[in-house]
């Protein structure tokens, strides 16, 4: 309030100081103009003393102008102080708001015929929706990843219990669940680390001249045997071609690409064909369906979202893979893209340039 009275009082003085320069220069430039007019041509003034002091009713007419002038000038002050102060005073209480926790306040910008503190508001608006929805992302990444953490290690932890307490004989079978688990574990952190990286603008890259046929070939060859045991069956159209990207990257999103196909499509065939148009490449991954629900589609490549929430949490997945692929092929300036084929199945396609 002692902010809001100050500065009510210096627009009212800064303005009474302005009306009344301009009252006096009026009237002095007035008196002098006359002055001149009758010495120079003393024939328009016959009865004139041109240096005679103004009369009684002349004193009386400038006071008159003088104080109608402050009245005007200092009821305009107050109105363009009231009109400047609405949507600063309401910042002001925002920010507090804000500062008090309470993420939803926003200001108001009143008369939005003064373009810079309406401007000012907006901004301010803004940045308090960036705010909130950035406190909103956390608070469910936070929860998400408790959640994707506690599963594996409520597993690794029964699991290891049991061993250290005879329920659990140790013999391989056990060790490799343990792995599995550990595996898995390991996938979860990778992934997290490389959306963190993302977000931040801090995924680098080595780049490098490499041949894309050689590393599908190798990720296949890696990945055959689970996708052969879950009725897949592979067909590779991927001539040999040379970009400059970072090689385990890249195999990192067709590990992403072919472990989502195995988790959510049904058993056939999965095709993985390239093709080259202009200055870019384009890496495709499609399967036999059944496709991903039209609500869905808008939201696949954002992180722990499921193509089909009915499966457990096991079968899955993390809700990370199709994210993860995103961000690695923004950080190659290229982009990923969804569609469904005639048949209905799945078609998901990075589009990379050839060169950087």
């Amino acid at each position: 309030m002692s902010t809001e009275s100050d500065f009510s009082r210096q627009i009212i003085r800064w303005t009474s100081a302005v009306v009344l320069s301009i009252i006096a220069i009026v009237l002095i430039s007035t008196y002098v103009f006359y002055a001149l007019l009758i010495q120079w041509v003393p024939s328009l003034f016959t009865d004139v003393d041109p240096m005679s002091l103004p009369t009684w009713p002349e004193w009386i007419y400038m006071a008159t102008i003088t104080v109608v002038g402050l009245v005007f000038g200092i009821a305009a002050a107050r109105k363009l102080a009231r009109r400047i102060l609405i949507p600063l005073n309401s910042i002001a209480d925002s920010v507090k708001r804000i500062a008090d926790g309470d993420l939803s306040a926003r200001a108001v910008a009143g008369d939005r015929t003064l373009g810079e503190t309406a401007a000012l508001v907006d901004g301010f608006n803004s940045m308090a929706e960036r705010l909130q929805s950035t406190a909103h992302e956390l608070t469910t990444w936070n929860a998400a990843i408790a959640h994707e953490l506690r599963t594996p290690l409520t597993i690794l932890r029964g699991r290891l219990q049991g061993m250290a307490d005879g329920v659990f004989p140790p013999e391989e079978a056990q060790f490799r669940n343990l792995l599995n688990q550990v595996d898995g574990l390991t996938r979860l952190v990778e992934d997290l680390r490389v959306l963190s990286l993302a977000d931040g603008a801090y995924l680098s890259l080595r780049l490098e001249d490499v041949d894309i046929a050689s590393e599908v070939s190798q990720v296949l060859e890696l990945m055959a045997p689970s996708l052969t045991a879950a009725g897949f069956y592979l067909d590779m159209k991927v001539e040999s071609t040379v970009i400059v990207c970072d090689p385990s990257r890249i195999r990192q999103v067709i590990v992403a690409l072919l472990e989502n196909a195995r988790r959510y499509a049904s058993p056939g065939k999965l095709l993985i064909e390239s093709r080259l148009s202009q200055n870019a490449f384009h890496l495709t991954v499609t399967d036999e369906g059944p496709g991903i629900p039209e609500h869905l589609i808008p939201f696949i490549f954002e992180a722990f979202q499921r193509g089909d929430d009915s499966r457990s949490r096991e079968s899955g997945g993390s809700g990370l893979g199709l994210a993860v692929v995103r961000a690695i092929a923004q950080a190659h300036k290229g982009l990923v893209s969804y569609s469904q084929h005639a048949g209905g199945g799945s078609v998901f396609q990075i589009t990379l340039p050839r060169a950087h």
